[in-house]
C-alpha cells in the first residue's frame, strides 16, 4: 500500500498537476527576483484591424521577434511539462506530441482573437476557446488523432494549481468585516439554495452539473466551475454547460448592471461591491466596476478577489460532501481513507501556492505582482489549452440534451437573482453606513 501511494505522486493525474504547478511557479519566481533570466509566457496586446486607433496596435504589429521568443518558450515549456506528465502516465508520447502541436496552434489562435480591441471589451478568451472547440467539433468532427492532446482535466488542474499563487489571504485584511460579510457570507448561502432549488424543486438528477452551476454562479464563474468540476467528478459535457450559461449571463450583466446601479442612484462604493459579489467573471468585474468609476472599479476588484479565495475552500467541501453523501455506496463504509482517494489533490497544491505566496513570499517583500504577471500569462494557457480541449470534445447535441428541458437555464436564472438580492441586502447592511461605519478607501493602498 505504501509503495502504491508513493507512485501515486509521480504517476497519477492530480499529483502531476501539482508537480508541473510548482515547477512553473518556481522557476517564474527564480526568473524574477533574480533578474538572471526571462520567463514570460507569449501574450497578445490588443490590437485594431488597423494602426493606431485610440493608441491601439495593428496584428501585425504584434508579430516581432520578441513575440515570437516567447511564443517558441511558451510552447515549450508547456509542451515538455504535459508531456513528460503524459508519459509518467504510462501513455504513448509520441501520439501526444503532434497532437498538442496543433492544439497549441488552435489556441494561439483563439488568443490572438480575444485580443482584438472590440471583441476583447465584452467577450474573454474563455468564450472564444470554448467557441472555437464546438465548432471545429460540430462541423468537420475532431479528429481522432488529435485526442491524445485533449487532456481538459490535466490542463484545468495544472492552471489552477498556479492561479493560487495570486490568491493572497492579506487582501482579507484589507477590506476586513466589509469583504467577509459580501463574498464569503453570501457565497455559501447561495450555493446551498442553489443545490435545494436544484435537487429538491426543480429535479435535475444531474447533481455534479448542479454544484458546478451553482459555484460558478456564487463564486466567480469559470475557475469556480473548474474546481468544483474536478471535486464533484463532473463530465466534461456539465463543465462545458455551466461555464457556456456563466459566460453568456456574465457578458449581459456585464453591460447592464452599471446602467441600473446608475439608473437607482446607488454610489461607487456600493454599486462597485455589488458587482464584484454578483458577475462572475474577474475580469468583467473590473470592467463594470470601471463603468461606474475608480472607486467602484476598486471596490469591485477587492471583493471578487476575497471571494476568489473561497474556490479552494468550496472545492474540498464539495468533494467530501459527494464522497460521503452524494456518491456514498451504501455497502461500503466512508473512512478517512476513502475521503483521500477521492478527494482531488490538485486543491492541496492551491492551498500551498496561496501559502507560500501569502505568508512567505510577499513578507519577504518580494515582488508578488510581478511574479503574478508572469504566471497569469501560462495560467491562461492552461486554461486556454482545457476550455479549447473542452469545445473540441463536445457536441451541441449533448448539450441540449443535459439542458433537461430548461431546468439547468432555470436553475441559474433562479440563483443568480437570489445571489443579487442577498448580496445587495448585505451590500446594504455593510456599507450603507446605515449601520456600520463606512470604510475608507486609503486601505486598499
Amino acid at each position: 500500500m505504501a509503495n502504491n501511494n508513493a507512485s501515486n505522486l509521480w504517476k497519477k493525474e492530480d499529483w502531476l498537476a501539482v508537480w508541473i504547478g510548482f515547477i512553473v511557479i518556481a522557476v517564474a519566481c527564480i526568473a524574477v527576483l533574480t533578474g538572471s533570466f526571462d520567463f514570460s509566457a507569449a501574450k497578445f496586446g490588443t490590437w485594431h484591424w488597423w494602426e493606431n486607433v485610440e493608441t491601439k496596435k495593428s496584428l501585425a504589429a504584434q508579430f516581432n521577434g520578441e513575440f515570437w521568443v516567447k511564443l517558441l518558450r511558451t510552447f515549450l515549456v508547456t509542451g515538455i511539462l504535459f508531456g513528460i506528465g503524459i508519459k509518467l502516465q504510462g501513455e504513448k508520447i509520441g501520439k501526444f506530441i503532434p497532437a498538442f502541436v496543433v492544439l497549441f496552434l488552435i489556441c494561439v489562435v483563439v488568443r490572438m482573437i480575444s485580443a482584438e480591441y472590440t471583441l476583447k471589451m465584452y467577450l474573454e478568451w474563455a468564450f472564444w476557446a470554448l467557441l472555437i472547440g464546438l465548432l471545429i467539433s460540430n462541423t468537420v468532427g475532431t479528429p481522432e488523432w488529435l485526442k491524445p492532446a485533449i487532456r481538459t482535466e490535466f490542463y484545468i488542474k495544472t492552471g489552477l494549481v498556479i492561479m493560487g499563487f495570486s490568491v493572497l489571504f492579506s487582501n482579507i485584511a484589507k477590506f476586513g468585516l466589509y469583504g467577509l460579510g459580501i463574498a464569503w457570507i453570501v457565497t455559501p448561502i447561495v450555493i446551498i439554495f442553489m443545490w435545494w432549488l436544484g435537487t429538491k424543486v426543480l429535479k435535475i438528477d444531474n447533481k455534479p452539473l448542479v454544484i458546478t452551476l451553482a459555484s460558478a454562479t456564487s463564486v466567480c464563474g469559470t475557475s469556480a466551475a473548474i474546481a468544483t468540476g474536478a471535486a464533484s467528478k463532473a463530465k466534461k459535457e456539465d463543465l462545458s454547460l455551466a461555464i457556456s450559461i456563466s459566460i453568456i449571463f456574465t457578458i449581459l450583466m456585464m453591460v447592464f448592471e452599471p446602467m441600473i446601479i446608475r439608473a437607482c442612484g446607488m454610489n461607487q462604493m456600493m454599486g462597485g461591491a455589488l458587482i464584484g459579489g454578483t458577475v462572475d467573471s474577474t475580469g468583467a468585474v473590473v470592467l463594470a466596476g470601471s463603468a461606474l468609476g475608480e472607486e467602484a472599479e476598486q471596490v469591485a476588484s477587492m471583493v471578487k478577489m476575497i471571494q476568489n479565495i473561497l474556490i479552494g475552500f468550496i472545492a474540498f467541501f464539495v468533494a467530501i460532501f459527494f464522497a460521503t453523501k452524494v456518491d456514498k455506496d451504501p455497502n461500503q463504509k466512508v473512512d478517512a481513507g476513502e475521503i483521500w482517494t477521492r478527494f482531488p489533490k490538485f486543491i492541496i497544491g492551491f492551498f500551498v501556492a496561496s501559502l507560500v505566496a501569502s505568508f512567505i513570499v510577499k513578507p519577504l517583500g518580494s515582488d508578488v505582482k510581478a511574479i503574478n504577471g508572469v504566471l497569469d500569462q501560462y495560467k491562461n494557457w492552461a486554461f486556454v489549452l482545457a476550455f479549447t480541449s473542452i469545445g473540441l470534445d463536445t457536441n451541441f447535441k449533448t448539450l441540449f440534451k443535459q439542458m433537461q428541458g430548461g431546468k439547468v437555464l432555470w436553475l441559474y436564472i433562479i440563483g443568480q437573482l437570489f445571489n443579487i438580492a442577498l448580496t445587495l441586502f448585505a451590500v446594504w447592511f455593510l456599507l450603507s453606513g446605515a449601520i456600520f461605519e463606512v470604510p475608507n478607501l486609503d486601505m486598499f493602498k
